[in-house]
């Protein structure tokens, strides 16, 4: 006998998963056939969907989710996730994207559905590329409005740098000196040698 099962998924212990139940309760989901995650963090472990996978549903079943994106926490794991679903035979309903329910369709209409939902995932992705790049200029030009310093932090020059500095030029003390007596590291002593003379030639 073929089952419908629902997964719900929030990505911290904070959220709420009541309205992607109350939804998958009203599409006809008995509560004890939905199977919940409250997972977060990088290895994003997901029990419950995992046990869902390779435990409960069968080929013929229908998997039930309120959202696309319930099925991975990036477009490349939503594709594999999809593509494993498919594979094993299993329908896929998305109750905020009809377009994408595979249940009762030919093997053909469903091969087109999976790369409607590739192109739909490529185009987000890219939107969501996008979108960064977008954030990361915005914010690189409101610091350069703002006057702020982009990148490194400039190194500051240690309190009687000028003095410590000439007595190495002209040779009164060594480099090696010179850095002990302003607590510089060679790399750092070097760097800033280099920004002074070159503001010293301007």
């Amino acid at each position: 006998m073929k089952k419908n099962y629902g997964y719900a998924r929030v990505s911290s212990k904070e959220q709420n998963l009541d309205r992607q139940i109350e939804a998958l309760t009203n599409y006809g989901i008995n509560e004890r056939d939905i199977i919940t995650d409250k997972q977060s963090g990088k290895d994003f472990n997901r029990t419950g969907y995992v046990t869902l996978k390779n435990q409960l549903l069968r080929s013929g079943d229908t998997l039930v989710i309120k959202e696309l994106d319930r099925l991975g926490r990036n477009m490349d794991m939503i594709k594999k996730e999809w593509q494993e679903l498919q594979e094993n035979r299993i329908n896929i309903i998305v109750l905020d994207t009809p377009l994408l329910n595979t249940e009762g369709k030919s093997d053909l209409e469903k091969k087109l559905i999976s790369n409607i939902v590739f192109e739909l995932l490529s185009y987000m992705a890219e939107k969501e590329r996008i979108k960064i790049k977008e954030r990361q200029a915005e914010g690189i030009k409101k610091a350069k409005e703002k006057g702020k310093h982009l990148g490194r932090p400039k190194a500051k020059y240690p309190k009687l740098w000028e003095m410590y500095y000439f007595q190495w030029k002209s040779g009164q003390i060594t480099a090696k000196e010179c850095m002990e007596q302003l607590d510089l590291k060679r790399t750092t002593f070097y760097k800033l040698a280099k920004d002074y003379e070159s503001k010293l030639i301007k």
